[in-house]
């Protein structure tokens, strides 16, 4: 917009905040609303936005578990949603606004849900998403010695809602666990058994990303991801760790040696028969301490116009 399009401002302003000043519905409805002008105001071309809105802002919510103990957390909420052509904009504060009166309510995908309805309600739109991240905590026991400590999972509960208010659940989990890698721990054997040769075969810190579906009508908890990783994986990293945990922690990766390629497949199978789980796309890491580089791999479901195996920012793996 040019400087010919404002109205002219006059030259005696008053450069003091007024702290008393109070805006009335009158006062209101004189503010100008730039997102809402009309189409001609459009600036590039005018077609429609896949998602517009808000990202990263937070809040301390109840966050639902599945024992039925709400625990607070803080909340790092994105909200978007769709804008047709020949709408120059939406009111981005309705973003934040809707959502936070649902604040004092527990966190849910249930909950994702209400707002996703309001959403396409208050800024009359034909689809809308939110994510929020947060950081779980879960008592874990040492292996041996009776020891525990909190250890933290990142998670995202995401909802969708499309054209046909057809409404969609997932759950975003990161789970970190050691990989020993099965040619060196063979390689040592071979050096130790043909050379009397002491060798130490290569394990690393590695992390899978799983996204899961959740299935029409079920509930899928934070714990229930950390039950199915855990169940394929086995060697979670630990919190709480005395000497004879650590002995059952270098035992735990001797008996679950695992290239990438197991990883990805182990998880696949915990993942492919419950049936909470829908759809599912996972991605794992092994931050390789004999390499310069990582090794990963990419695996999913396969259902038809579901989650595609298409993950490429492994750097966002590291752990």
């Amino acid at each position: 917009m040019s400087r010919a399009d404002h109205p002219p401002r006059s030259g005696d302003l008053s450069r003091r905040y007024d702290r008393n000043f109070r805006a009335d519905d009158a006062y209101r409805a004189t503010l100008p609303d730039m997102q809402n002008k009309d189409a001609s105001l459009i600036q590039g071309a005018n077609v429609p936005i896949q998602h517009v809105g808000i990202s990263g802002f937070r809040l301390p919510m109840l966050v639902a578990t599945r024992d039925g103990k709400p625990i607070t957390l803080e909340c790092t909420v994105t909200g978007s949603v769709s804008l047709a052509a020949d709408r120059k904009g939406i009111n981005m504060s309705r973003i934040m606004r809707t959502f936070y009166e649902f604040k004092d309510r527990v966190l849910s995908h249930e909950l994702l849900e209400e707002v996703l309805v309001r959403y396409k309600k208050d800024l009359d739109c034909s689809r809308a998403r939110i994510m929020v991240e947060l950081r779980y905590p879960i008592m874990q026991k040492s292996l041996r010695s009776g020891l525990e400590g909190w250890q933290y999972y990142r998670v995202i509960l995401e909802g969708t809602i499309d054209d046909l208010d057809r409404l969609r659940r997932y759950v975003h989990f990161d789970f970190v666990y050691s990989s020993a890698c099965p040619c060196s721990a063979e390689l040592a054997e071979h050096a130790r058994e043909e050379r009397s040769a002491y060798g130490i075969p290569h394990s690393q810190r590695s992390k899978v990303r799983v996204v899961a579906e959740v299935s029409p009508g079920r509930s899928l908890f934070v714990e229930d991801m950390k039950d199915l990783c855990l169940k394929g994986l086995q060697t979670e990293t630990q919190v709480m760790v005395k000497r004879e945990d650590e002995q059952a922690f270098a035992e735990l990766n001797g008996a679950y040696s695992k290239f990438v390629e197991d990883a990805a497949r182990v998880v696949y199978e915990q993942f492919d028969a419950d049936a909470r789980v829908h759809d599912f796309v996972i991605a794992c890491s092994h931050l390789e301490s004999l390499h310069s580089h990582d090794a990963v791999s990419v695996i999913n479901k396969g259902m038809p116009s579901g989650l595609s195996a298409d993950f490429s920012n492994f750097r966002d793996l590291i752990c």
